[in-house]
């Protein structure tokens, strides 16, 4: 799975996000990628969150699921959550979080090509050579991820690794090619800026203004990517810009993407946000259109805590 917009996944991207905003929380998040080829990838992620302030314990449920339609390769997911929080000193604090999930994987094996039903010499596939298929279309298994998230007042700092349980994902046999840990380290530093006033009917509200800036590394296998970015939040408007790639890795060009975000947190509590990746890989922009990517947040607040403006944590909204 694959997000752009990973801070508002958050309990995809780390789960000791899990209750971080110290609040109840809802969220979806959509992502359409590659949407000119003729066969896309589609990856939908469903998340809650509460925070339990007399047990310094955060819970919540997370549901994920990806689909490749050219094989119809599908993965669901479905996960519980738990975190605690440290206080460490006066606003800084550490969560830690751990989440199980069961994953289950489907694949319709009549539509995929191996590089052995190719026959070169005609130009042909040969369909009969498709020994391999069988009716196991479906596999299953556990998986544990764990996180840590440290935060003060302007920074903040999280390490995950995912996968733990490195389970068996071969259609072909059930004891080959185990999934790898990925490890990913994400962090960054908020810049407050001198607050304005909004206008509302009959009285003047304040306004937060602030600038971020944050990266986001991950390892998993041989692979590894990083994205780092900026964000500034006019209130109720937030502006985002990332950059992804690794371009001085072995002496080699690796740019993937540039990433454009408009998002909006409204005075009801809900934040909306709209992405679109330009690809800048030797794919093309024009041949793979990028990628589309929505996110939907509703936070319900625990008047019990304090207003919300006097418990706001450091971090990208998106």
């Amino acid at each position: 799975m694959q997000f752009s917009q990973f801070y508002a996944a958050p309990l995809y991207l780390n789960p000791a996000f899990t209750g971080s905003t110290e609040w109840t929380r809802v969220g979806l998040n959509f992502r359409n990628q590659w949407p000119s080829l003729d066969h896309s990838f589609y990856t939908m992620s469903a998340y809650f969150d509460h925070y339990i302030d007399h047990r310094n314990s955060g819970i919540g449920v997370i549901a994920n699921a990806t689909r490749d339609s050219f094989s119809d390769l599908q993965n669901a997911e479905v996960g519980v959550l738990y975190s605690y929080r440290l206080k460490l000193g006066e606003s800084s604090f550490l969560h830690m979080g751990a989440q199980a999930s069961f994953v289950n994987r489907y694949v319709n094996v009549e539509q995929i090509i191996l590089g052995t039903q190719l026959n070169i010499d005609r130009g042909a596939i040969d369909y009969e050579a498709a020994s391999w298929v069988n009716d196991d279309s479906q596999r299953s298994h556990g998986d544990v991820n764990v996180g840590m998230y440290y935060y003060d007042s302007r920074f903040w700092l999280g390490i995950a690794a995912h996968h733990l349980t490195q389970p068996y994902i071969s259609f072909m046999e059930i004891d080959m090619n185990r999934l790898p840990i990925r490890y990913s380290i994400h962090g960054g530093y908020k810049i407050p800026l001198r607050d304005g006033m909004i206008r509302e009917y009959l009285n003047n509200i304040e306004q937060e203004r602030s600038l971020s800036f944050a990266f986001n590394y991950k390892r998993q296998g041989v692979f590894d990517q990083l994205d780092v970015g900026a964000e500034f939040y006019f209130q109720p408007v937030i502006l985002g810009f990332w950059y992804r790639g690794l371009p001085t890795k072995n002496a080699l060009p690796n740019n993937e993407a540039i990433v454009a975000l408009l998002g909006f947190s409204l005075p009801n509590d809900l934040d909306i946000g709209y992405s679109y990746d330009f690809t800048i890989s030797k794919l093309g922009l024009r041949n793979a259109g990028g990628a589309h990517e929505l996110s939907i947040r509703y936070t319900f607040l625990n008047y019990k805590l304090g207003k919300k403006r006097d418990r706001v944590i450091p971090g990208f909204k998106y």
